[in-house]
């Protein structure tokens, strides 16, 4: 029987791991702008996936926030990575995947494509992602197709996903492939033909994944997972819609979390159930009552900072008097990388 994913109540019912991962893909709406972006609230949705690709990032800082915010959310270790800035204008984005290190490993070819006929705006981001549970490759990709004036603005770039599909395929032989992105365009148009006839096939093809203004409405299916069908079956897909799951009015989750819902996609067995914020649960961007201190703070506050559970935080205590953050390096497991999203993670007192 597939397991049950059961978002939320991890700590009260531990369950044995096994071989499934949910894959999501979002469009965070400008995550990383001084926007009033409700970190918590976005947290809250995108701790539904094991593996989220995330699109509209404007700056990478917020996805490392937004790493953080789901470790001390979910009491589990994530990671995350981000592109470079992508455009041809001084508009720019990038693309960034975060992910749950129980369940899903980096394993290598972190690569933005090298656009063959100077298509895209935005050329797509892809790695090579392993399950942790099983040793089984996959690659993630993504993209967010250009908006443009028409529909006919937008045709060039996805009929050269294909292109792009069989690099993919011939950078990875034998690794099933998935393409996540907004694309901006339903998944019945005839431009996707040079796609479907690569083996590609769109999880998500009912419903509408963009938020309307009319509250409780939803606009068009421009989100989606393609996925390669020769390899891959998955399990369930669908739509989360956040503005149900969270304390919020349609119109503030379109300004403040975003206005697409993620669409995923599970693989190996895993099935998601979708979870409600309890109003007054998450309240977004309130401050902490304190700032941690590496030399006075109690395990359980350590505990909320980035790739610190309890066992390292008991390293922490017995390791004071601190100097410095950057003296972490000392305990086991805190390299370079974790030692900078501790120090980025706005927690600690004197930065």
């Amino acid at each position: 029987m597939p397991r049950i994913r059961l978002v939320g109540l991890l700590a009260l019912f531990p369950l044995v791991a096994q071989a499934d991962v949910i894959v999501g893909s979002w469009n965070i709406k400008h995550l990383g702008w001084n926007n009033d972006k409700a970190m918590p609230q976005v947290a809250h949705v995108a701790n539904h996936f094991d593996l989220l690709a995330v699109q509209e990032l404007m700056d990478p800082a917020a996805l490392s926030r937004l790493e953080t915010t789901l470790e001390a959310m979910s009491g589990e270790a994530w990671s995350s990575m981000a592109s470079h800035a992508l455009g041809r204008s001084s508009y720019e984005e990038h693309y960034g995947f975060v992910w749950r290190e129980s369940e899903v490993a980096y394993e290598d070819g972190a690569v933005v494509f090298i656009d063959h006929g100077d298509v895209f705006s935005r050329e797509p981001y892809s790695a090579r992602f392993r399950d942790v549970a099983t040793d089984d490759l996959f690659t993630l990709a993504t993209v967010h197709v250009v908006y443009g004036d028409s529909v006919g603005d937008r045709l060039p770039e996805i009929e050269a996903l294909a292109d792009y599909w069989q690099w993919l395929g011939e950078s990875h032989p034998q690794t099933p492939r998935l393409l996540a992105g907004d694309f901006n365009l339903a998944p019945d148009h005839a431009a996707w033909q040079a796609l479907r006839d690569l083996g590609a096939r769109p999880a998500i093809t009912e419903g509408r994944s963009t938020l309307a203004t009319t509250a409780g409405e939803y606009a068009n299916l421009y989100d989606n997972l393609w996925y390669d069908a020769d390899q891959l079956s998955p399990d369930a897909q669908g739509i989360l819609y956040a503005s149900e799951l969270l304390p919020l009015a349609h119109e503030a989750v379109r300004d403040r979390v975003s206005d697409h819902a993620p669409v995923y996609l599970t693989l190996n067995g895993a099935s998601l159930v979708a979870t409600h914020a309890a109003s007054g649960e998450l309240v977004a961007n309130r401050p902490m009552a304190r700032c941690i201190d590496l030399n006075d703070s109690k395990a359980g506050r350590l505990t909320q900072l980035p790739h610190v559970g309890p066992a390292r935080a008991e390293d922490i205590i017995e390791g004071r008097p601190w100097q410095a953050a950057s003296d972490l390096t000392r305990i086991s497991g805190i390299g370079g990388g974790r030692l900078q999203a501790i120090q980025r993670s706005g927690l600690l007192c004197g930065g």
